[in-house]
């Protein structure tokens, strides 16, 4: 992709996946942890439900927090909708913990969904860490109400470095760029996000969780054939140890926050001129992955 195709300017703003207008963050220590000076549990949430779109890890023995999200979003052959909200924990991966992980995984979005006032179904839910360990659902009910006091629009450093487990740095990028595109000529959008991976990095997002979020008015559908198009370009070509996780997630959501405009669509150039800038922040991220890497040059 070359910026001057669609004859914009796309530079660097700090704020990570607080960047854009109309989301709030928060980082804090709730326990799934022993280490209380670690942060360990997320939250992201747009000012209202917005468009969200999520891909996933490939792997067949997928993890709880996959597949209750991926259901969320209308299934594996649809993969997005209206969220109000993404969870994130790490520490433990709620991985291979059969129905009891799935059943924790189902009550974090309602525990969310009541702290937050949406549907269960509007939230979206990751973890990271331990593979085969029971998650605590007590925890999250104390952790989501503890988190959402503390949303900021500041709050993106620190969620960034709640989900990190073998990171040795916490990983955000941001950019902003002016629309040329007809119907957006003069708005100014910003796409903002940040991402946890080191180690064991395989093609198809081995090891990885990402929130990516953006200002622009964007439709569910063209935001999912954005995001899924990037993460084949970015996170997707990736390698470090030829291990895929069962716990991969890649998360976009859209708050149409920054101008009263009309939903961007799939083949316009307003798409075009986005799809540019989500590239640059997911390409970003995962060269940051991959010199996180054990051994990296």
């Amino acid at each position: 992709m070359n910026a001057e195709q669609f004859d914009i300017k796309i530079h660097a703003v700090e704020g990570g996946v607080t960047a854009a207008a109309g989301f709030k963050a928060a980082g804090i220590h709730a326990g799934f942890r022993k280490n209380p000076e670690r942060l360990d549990y997320a939250l992201v949430v747009p000012d209202k439900p917005c468009p969200g779109a999520g891909v996933f890890t490939t792997n067949r023995f997928c993890a709880a927090p996959v597949q209750v999200s991926r259901a969320n979003l209308g299934g594996a052959d649809k993969g997005y909708g209206i969220i109000a909200g993404v969870s994130i924990n790490s520490g433990n991966a709620n991985a291979a913990t059969g129905e009891t992980g799935l059943a924790c995984a189902r009550e974090t979005c309602n525990i969310a969904s009541q702290v937050i006032g949406c549907e269960p179904q509007q939230i979206l839910v990751a973890s990271t860490g331990v593979i085969g360990q029971i998650l605590p659902i007590d925890t999250f009910e104390t952790a989501v109400p503890a988190a959402y006091e503390a949303l900021s629009a500041h709050g993106g450093a620190d969620a960034a470095r709640a989900i990190m487990t073998t990171d040795t740095h916490s990983k955000e990028y941001a950019v902003c760029y002016r629309s040329e595109a007809a119907g957006h000529a003069g708005n100014a959008y910003t796409v903002g996000g940040m991402c946890k991976g080191s180690g064991m990095i395989m093609p198809n997002m081995a090891t990885m969780i990402a929130v990516i979020t953006t200002d622009a008015p964007v439709e569910s559908a063209a935001l999912h054939a954005l995001l899924l198009s990037t993460v084949k370009q970015t996170f997707n070509k990736v390698t470090v140890d030829s291990d895929t996780s069962t716990n991969d997630t890649c998360i976009m959501l859209a708050s149409g926050a920054a101008a009263n405009a009309e939903p961007i669509v799939e083949g316009s150039d307003a798409f075009d001129e986005l799809a540019f800038a989500v590239h640059e922040v997911c390409e970003s991220l995962a060269r940051n992955i991959a010199a996180d890497g054990e051994g990296a040059s």
